[in-house]
């Protein structure tokens, strides 16, 4: 009878820490995607200043500041899905590089004060930004290796826990930039 007691009492400390590494693990991958969030917001908060500070010397990328405008709308309204969420920030992370290397043909703009503070505030906001991905990817990693491995599988599929995404960049950030090609149109 004790020895039974001793067993149950075992596995039930057992199944506990397990479920509870699980939950943490899980809840770990939503607080970096929030951290992601958060910078997200930053970045997008930090768009309409730089694209007015940027307007009156561009005149020729008044279509690049339109779509960047509008992109940023766009992620700034994605919905829950992860998914929708990454896509929405590759486009807006692409129209960013895009309006930093159009400031290359303006000097003026590059001396401008607001100009180098905003550019210096972009460019840390999106390492930090490329932190919080690396963060959100080292958790999701943490987390699907307990959702896959033995024993923590038998359990995450008994309580419903799949597998996070990662966050990936899209082919096209793949690629190299073609300069030139952002100067067309």
């Amino acid at each position: 009878m004790i020895a039974a007691i001793i067993i149950l009492v075992v596995t039930v400390v057992l199944v506990a820490g397990i479920y509870n590494s699980l939950v943490a693990k899980k809840n770990g991958v939503k607080t970096a995607f929030s951290t992601v969030d958060v910078l997200l917001k930053k970045r997008y908060d930090l768009i309409p200043n730089l694209v007015a500070t940027v307007k009156s010397y561009m005149e020729h990328e008044k279509e690049l500041l339109t779509k960047i405008t509008e992109l940023r709308s766009k992620a700034m309204d994605a919905g829950d899905s992860k998914e929708e969420r990454f896509n929405a920030d590759n486009e807006v992370s692409k129209a960013v590089r895009g309006i930093m290397l159009a400031v290359e043909n303006y000097p003026d703009l590059k001396a401008n004060q607001n100009f180098i503070q905003l550019q210096a505030t972009m460019t840390e906001v999106e390492e930090q930004i490329s932190a919080g991905r690396r963060a959100y990817n080292a958790a999701v990693l943490e987390y699907n290796n307990a959702v896959q491995m033995f024993p923590t599988n038998i359990f995450a599929s008994m309580f419903n826990y799949t597998l996070e995404k990662f966050f990936e960049a899209d082919e096209t950030e793949r690629q190299n930039v073609n300069v030139s090609e952002l100067f067309k149109g």
